[in-house]
């Protein structure tokens, strides 16, 4: 009996571990998708204000 409660907990242990880092790893990539998006609308704006385009040199 004692073994196998110490095994469920130590499973149950593992999937909060691996939720935690699933959970994780989604909010980074949210938070990277964010970052693309304002310099995205970054360059749009700098686009719009007619800069002036470089020819060579």
């Amino acid at each position: 009996y004692g073994a196998e409660s110490t095994c469920r907990a130590m499973e149950l242990m593992a999937t909060a571990m691996a939720q935690e880092a699933v959970s994780r790893t989604a909010d980074r990539v949210a938070q990277e998708a964010r970052k693309d998006g304002e310099d995205e609308l970054r360059l749009e704006r700098f686009m719009n204000n007619k800069p002036p385009i470089f020819k060579g040199g």
